[in-house]
């Protein structure tokens, strides 16, 4: 959404969001016991209540729809524009592989490290961290 040189924060671009795999996503840790999924039903006594690992087990997709809304700011912007946008599927099929056909290059992974030959455009100065400098060669 933020490519396009109509965007505006407050505004609807048109954009979706598809998210496949939704069944492969990982926890660290001990939170596939101890995360616990709440709601209410809306009558009396009505809190329910299940764990990270059933949840996965009966709706994965909700479990990375509840993370990703959880991220997002509550407004009348998630409610209305984000939330029917974003389509998870559990597995690596589904209905919009029109949208994005086979000939599309997907777009580059970001380097998460300063290391290695990667500057941002730069130049060979900063392509070392400040760490690396006095290490020599094991670097």
């Amino acid at each position: 959404a933020f490519i396009t040189t109509t965007f505006r924060p407050n505004g609807d671009c048109g954009d979706y969001v598809v998210v496949i795999n939704a069944d492969k996503v990982h926890f660290s840790g001990k939170k596939w016991d101890d995360k616990i999924y709440r709601w209410h039903t809306g009558y009396p006594g009505g809190l329910k209540e299940r764990p990270a690992k059933d949840m996965l087990a009966r709706k994965p997709e909700s479990v990375l729809k509840k993370a990703i809304l959880g991220m997002l700011y509550r407004n009348n912007l998630r409610q209305t524009y984000m939330e029917p946008r974003l389509k998870i599927y559990a597995g690596p099929d589904h209905p919009h592989k029109a949208q994005l056909p086979d000939g599309v290059e997907t777009l580059p992974v970001h380097p998460r490290k300063r290391r290695g030959s990667y500057h941002f455009g730069l130049g060979d100065k900063y392509s070392v961290t400040p760490f690396q400098v006095g290490l020599g060669e094991n670097a």
